[in-house]
Order: structure tokens, then sequence, then C-alpha cells
């Protein structure tokens, strides 16, 4: 028994190789996918492996798929918009199908200044939120959501002391 790929009712009598690219294109168009997200979602269509690997590889072979642009704008992106860690960075990029090397690559040049920075920045978004509240519930608070956003405990304890210690000081 043959398993058909998924048609679109507008082109019931589409080959797979069509249904696919068009599966392909349209994902693209979106944003940035990589290939294994792109893979999956063939999978999901029932597109034949041996077409699915073959337009994959052409599509990365002309440059619409690069997994290294890829995670390296999914570094920036979610460091500057989300304020993740590297640690909660690497498990997304898994997540999202980025080979382990290819991973640690892209992490390695996040350096380490910027993700303090990416981690002040979440600090002093969560502060506005805890002003009034005893100094030690806002220290767990705002160490907590740098836990959450995967940065080590010596940074997250450390900021948000810093961060407390600013705020309750008398402005001049």
């Amino acid at each position: 028994m043959a398993v058909e790929v998924d048609q679109d009712p507008a082109f019931p009598d589409a080959d797979p190789e069509a249904v696919a690219r068009r599966i392909l294109l349209r994902r693209l168009t979106d944003q940035p996918r990589s290939r294994a997200e792109l893979a999956e979602a063939l999978a999901k269509r029932r597109v034949p492996v041996d077409v699915a690997t073959q337009l994959l590889d052409r599509f990365t072979e002309v440059g619409l798929i690069d997994d290294e642009a890829f995670a390296r704008a999914w570094v920036e992106s979610r460091m500057r918009g989300k304020g993740l860690a590297r640690r909660a960075l690497a498990l997304e990029l898994h997540r999202k199908g980025i080979d382990v090397d290819l991973a640690r690559e892209v992490l390695d040049e996040v350096q380490p200044d910027d993700e303090e920075a990416a981690a002040r920045l979440v600090v002093q978004r969560k502060l506005r939120s805890t002003r009034g509240l005893d100094p030690q519930v806002q220290m767990r608070r705002l160490a907590g959501v740098l836990a959450r956003k995967g940065y080590p405990p010596s940074l997250a304890m450390r900021l948000a002391r810093e961060a407390v210690a600013a705020d309750d000081m008398p402005a001049n």
C-alpha cells in the first residue's frame, strides 16, 4: 500500500516534488527556518523521503536554506528580544534541529559582556514591577527571571543584588 502525499486541494494531481516545493517556499516565506524544521514539515505532509532530501539539498545548495545563517540570526534575535542566555539559546537551537557543533560555534561568538548586558536589560524591565516589595523578595524575583532565561546563578544573584541596591538609593 503506497502512502500518498497530502494533496493541496487546489492541485489535486500535483506530483510530490511540486507539492514539496510549494511547502518549502511557503514555509520559507514566513520566516527563516532550519533544514530540520523544513524536513519535519515535509514529513508531516507525507512527502517521500527521497523527494524531500533532493529538494532540501537543492534549496541548501542555492542558499535558500542556510542553518548557519539561521542560527546566527536566531541567537541575535532571541538574545536581543527575549534576553535569553547562551544556555537557553543552545536548547532552542537544539529544538530547531541545529547541529550541536554549529550551535556551539555560533554561541561561542556571543561575548560575555553582551550576555551580561542582555541580562541587565531583563533585570531593569522586571525591576519596575517589583518596586515597593521587600528587597529580599525583589532579589528572588529578579534572580528567578534570569534563571528562567538560562543565566548562571552567580550572575543572576549578582545582578539582582546590584539592581535592588541601586534602586534603593535616593534620587538626587
